[in-house]
C-alpha cells in the first residue's frame, strides 16, 4: 500500500514536469521553473544524488544539479532535448509499490507520458529512493527506463 504522503509527492514530481512545459510553450522562464522543480524535488541542495533519467544514452548519469537541469530543459549536455520541454500532456501512474522503514522510503512503479496533441504514450518504469525532508520528501536516487 502506497501512503498518501507518498502519493502526493509523486502527483508534485508529475505536474512538475508538466507545468515546466507549459511555462516553456507560454513564453516563461522555463528554466527558472525547472530550477525550483529540482530544488523541490531532488536532494541535490542537500546531500548527494544519483540520478540515471529516462532517456540518456551517451552521459548515462545526471548525478549533479546543473546536469539534471539539462536533462530536463535542454542544458550543457549536448544529447539533452529537455525532457520536460516535450510538452507533456499527462502523466498517469500505472503501478506505484512503495516500502517505507525507518528513515528509509523506496517508491517504484511506472508511468505513462502522453505528449500534448499526440496519441503516443511512452511507458517508463522508475525506481525513486526518498529522504525524509521536513513534512514532505526529497529524491535520493532516481532510475528510470523506457518498457
Amino acid at each position: 500500500m502506497v501512503s498518501d504522503k507518498i502519493r502526493q509527492f509523486l502527483n508534485s514530481w508529475k505536474n512538475g514536469v508538466i507545468e515546466i512545459g507549459k511555462v516553456y510553450v507560454d513564453g516563461g522562464d522555463y528554466k527558472k521553473c525547472a530550477e525550483n522543480f529540482l530544488s523541490a524535488h531532488y536532494a541535490f541542495d542537500i546531500e548527494d544524488v544519483l540520478f540515471k533519467p529516462t532517456f540518456t544514452k551517451e552521459v548515462i548519469f545526471r548525478n549533479n544539479k546543473d546536469d539534471a537541469l539539462s536533462y530536463f530543459v535542454k542544458g550543457s549536455i549536448e544529447e539533452d532535448n529537455g525532457f520536460a520541454l516535450k510538452p507533456w500532456e499527462s502523466i498517469d501512474f500505472v503501478e506505484v509499490n512503495s516500502i517505507e522503514e525507518d528513515s528509509l522510503t523506496i517508491a517504484m512503479g511506472a508511468f505513462n507520458f502522453k505528449p500534448v496533441n499526440q496519441d503516443a504514450i511512452t511507458l517508463v518504469a522508475f525506481t525513486f529512493l526518498l529522504l525524509k525532508d521536513k513534512d514532505s520528501f526529497k529524491i535520493k536516487v532516481h532510475h528510470s527506463s523506457p518498457v
